[in-house]
Formats: structure tokens, C-alpha cells, sequence
């Protein structure tokens, strides 16, 4: 079994700063594409940002310049900086990872649980 597990979220003011975490553990063969997504109350869930295994990162517009992904791929982790909060980042935020467990299973995908995100003062 495979577990994703995010850690790093809480209560800030705006204009402050968090650090998001999520490490994968279990029967891992390779991890793909990493990446956080948030579900702000009714709405749908939005992609914040996703990095490759060599690297390359996307953003969503609206965390441009403000949110920075990065991977460990050594711990099986990956982290999302967040700097400049707005109230309009309050979400849970989940981290997904694209995952084969062995060489011979195709990938698939995994969610963590969530963490939640509140920025207010």
C-alpha cells in the first residue's frame, strides 16, 4: 500500500508565510508527477501547482510568483513554500503523486488526506 501523508498547514495571517509538506511511504517502485491541489468551501477543487521528476514546475495564476513547489525525491517528498499569503488561499490543501508500487504495475494515482490552509487576521 502506498500512504501520502501532508503536514505544514495552520492558521496565518496575511502576508505571512507557510510550508506545506507531503511524504509518500509504503511499496514505492518510482513517483511520477507531485503536485497540490486545493478545495476552497464550495467550490471545486483547483490545481495550485505540480513538478516533474526532472523537474519542471507549473503554476496556477493566481500563486504565481508567490508559491514555490520543490521535491525530494531521497525522502519521497514534496514540499510547497507559500509567501505572501491572501485570505483567498484559505483551502484544505491536498498533495497527489503519481506512483508505481513495481517495475511490472502501471502508475497510479494517490491523494493525501488534506491539510487545512486559513489566512485571516
Amino acid at each position: 500500500q502506498v500512504q501520502l501523508v501532508e503536514s505544514g498547514g495552520g492558521l496565518v495571517q496575511p502576508g505571512g508565510s507557510l510550508r506545506l509538506s507531503c511524504a509518500a511511504s509504503g511499496r514505492i517502485f518510482s513517483i511520477n508527477a507531485m503536485g497540490w491541489y486545493r478545495q476552497a468551501p464550495g467550490k471545486q477543487r483547483e490545481l495550485v501547482a505540480t513538478i516533474t521528476k526532472s523537474g519542471s514546475t507549473n503554476y496556477a495564476d493566481s500563486v504565481k510568483g508567490r508559491f514555490t513547489i520543490s521535491r525530494d525525491d531521497a525522502k519521497n517528498t514534496v514540499y510547497l513554500q507559500m509567501n505572501s499569503l491572501k485570505p483567498e488561499d484559505t483551502a484544505v490543501y491536498y498533495c497527489n503523486a503519481g506512483i508505481r508500487m513495481t517495475f511490472l504495475r502501471q502508475e497510479s494515482d494517490y491523494w493525501g488526506q488534506g491539510t487545512q490552509v486559513t489566512v485571516s487576521s
